[in-house]
């Protein structure tokens, strides 16, 4: 879908509160999205991911569990293109990305991507948000928290403002998109 949106679940729902991206987008998908929009659940497949991306998406909506020291179900909008957007720690590995299909971060997604678009000629989303949710337990066990499952209605309200807001392929940015992620937000349920 060249030019369009990708919303990507992210996670691991084996993991409790780590299946928040992708109990976010089983939510959306009762909602109707405009064409331009895609939303797909990649649960653990980064590469994938970062396959996909390759397909030449304008903007990117990732959906994950962020733990960014908030109060547990504190849902989160990211500009990951600011500096200091990324998670705290997380430097992109030297020399590329770690190709561990199982274990990749946003950050090693978004880094492997960079490589693959060297290779091809591709360019990679011109946009990247992630739509967080501090998790309160990511411990083996399926479900999510009472917080974090309380904050999935905010995040697809939160998805749906962006794609809503999103312009469409070709079109440029308008200054409301652009105001809207000019800066990290803080929900809290």
């Amino acid at each position: 879908m060249s030019g369009g949106v990708l919303v990507a679940g992210i996670g691991n729902l084996f993991l409790g509160d780590d299946g928040f991206g992708v109990e976010v987008v089983r939510a959306l998908s009762a909602h109707p999205l405009p064409d331009h929009v895609e939303v797909v659940d990649f649960g653990v497949r980064g590469v994938h991911l970062a396959y996909q991306l390759l397909d030449g998406y304008d903007t990117l909506v990732l959906i994950d569990a962020a733990a960014r020291g908030g109060a547990p179900g504190t849902v989160y909008l990211i500009d990951a293109g600011e500096a200091g957007a990324g998670e705290a720690g997380a430097d992109p590995p030297a020399g590329g990305a770690v190709l561990d299909g199982h274990h990749m971060s946003p950050d090693a997604v978004l880094a492997l991507l960079g490589t693959l678009c060297a290779g091809t000629g591709s360019a990679p989303p011109r946009r990247t948000l992630v739509v967080g949710c501090e998790p309160a337990s990511v411990e083996e066990g399926i479900g999510l928290s009472a917080p974090v499952a309380a904050a999935v209605p905010e995040a697809v309200r939160t998805v749906l403002e962006l794609v809503r807001d999103a312009p469409r392929p070709g079109a440029a940015p308008d200054a409301r998109t652009t105001a809207h992620t000019a800066r990290e937000l803080r929900r809290t349920p």
